[in-house]
């Protein structure tokens, strides 16, 4: 227990050096979270890509235990992107976030988007340093997720449903799912979203891009 502790006392330190930097240099980093297959990527994919297109400044960092499969894939979008490999870790740490960050100048980008190692259990307890951070659970998962994972879900600022193309295929029930994010997180942002048609998209941009104005104002 005291080692546990010990080591989140430390990661919290980091991730508060982190959160000042990110500040100063007038960017929005932002967390995603999810189980192996919401579908984190395809929406970050879209998310840079479409950000780009708008003169947006973004950049992404890539967590997963092994393989570049998802920065190689993300780095098509043309967005600087890098990839966080943990070797069996199954959660990114903010001295990771920060020892990947070596090269980069944080003053010439708008957001930064770390997308998390797939699980809901350990990343709940690891502070980053972001502004936002973005749980995603997708149709295919059911409407249970929020209640099997609360501590996921209570520490996140927005929920994403994603893959709403696939909802009445797989009967998903709505309301049930709703019902449930507000049972554990009441009052937190929720979209419906899905990366293959971009339903839900303008709705994230804007979230998005009011969130950075926020942030800008406290730091001001």
């Amino acid at each position: 227990m005291e080692l546990r502790q010990g080591i989140l006392k430390k990661n919290d330190l980091l991730a508060a050096d982190l959160r000042a930097r990110f500040g100063a240099a007038g960017l929005l980093a932002v967390n995603l979270v999810s189980s192996p297959g919401a579908g984190k990527t395809a929406l970050l994919e879209r998310t840079l890509r479409e950000l780009r297109l708008t003169g947006q400044r973004v950049a992404a960092l890539v967590g997963d235990l092994e393989t570049d499969n998802d920065a190689r894939r993300l780095a098509m979008s043309g967005a600087p992107v890098r990839q966080i490999q943990t070797h069996g870790c199954c959660h990114l740490e903010a001295d990771m976030i920060g020892r990947h960050l070596e090269g980069w100048d944080l003053g010439q980008l708008d957001y930064l988007f770390i997308e998390n190692v797939g699980n809901l259990v350990c990343p709940a307890g690891y502070d980053l340093g972001e502004a936002l951070r973005v749980a995603i659970v997708s149709v295919t998962e059911g409407e249970d997720k929020p209640l099997k994972y609360p501590a996921m879900f209570h520490s996140a600022d927005v929920v994403a449903i994603s893959k709403i193309d696939l909802a009445a295929a797989c009967e998903f029930d709505r309301d049930a799912a709703l019902r449930n994010i507000r049972e554990i997180r009441p009052g937190v942002e929720i979209l419906e979203t899905s990366s293959k048609s971009g339903a839900g998209f303008a709705e994230w941009f804007e979230l998005l891009a009011r969130r950075r104005e926020a942030a800008d104002e406290a730091e001001a």
